[in-house]
């Protein structure tokens, strides 16, 4: 063989070295990742793949009632909020002339559906009158004030009143 030929087939071998060492490389990296996994997987010690598959199962059924339970407590809650006297407002005024400093109110307090109720105090100079009235899907069996209408207007809107 001719130096030539000798050069080239050493240049071929540490070529095909090369490769084979890169790809040993590559597999070493993916033995690697499989064997972290592996151990995540089998973490309790257990040997036997059905054991572990058996075990992974229950856990998801588990979750799952998990789940279900909080599910559950959810929608129980979001009912509360619903029925819970949340929307509030409060109108001051002056129910009598000669009397200053707003210390009248009237106060609308009522849930997402509109129950709830409207309390009104009425300050004059020698005494204080407090008066409360139902409130059923919005509206009054018994005749709303102008200031308590506008409680009830401002609690549905949520601005609060004045």
């Amino acid at each position: 063989m001719s130096q030539n030929t000798v050069s080239t087939l050493v240049v071929v071998a540490l070529a095909a070295v090369a490769i084979a060492f890169a790809i040993a490389v590559g597999a070493q990296l993916r033995l690697s990742r499989i064997q972290a996994r592996y151990r995540v997987l089998w973490a309790g010690g257990e040997k036997d793949v059905a054991a572990v598959l058996a075990d992974q199962s229950s856990e998801i059924a588990q979750l799952r009632g998990d789940v279900a339970r909080v599910r559950d407590t959810l929608a129980g809650a979001a009912g509360d909020i619903e029925q819970s006297l949340r929307h509030v407002a409060v109108v001051r005024y002056d129910a009598f002339g000669d009397m200053g400093g707003r210390l009248s109110f009237s106060a609308a307090i009522i849930d997402d559906r509109g129950d709830g109720l409207v309390i009104s105090s009425i300050h004059a100079r020698g005494e204080s009158r407090t008066y409360a009235k139902g409130i059923v899907e919005g509206d009054s069996e018994v005749t709303l004030s102008p200031e308590e209408q506008q409680a009830l207007a401002a609690a549905r809107t949520g601005k609060g009143g004045s």
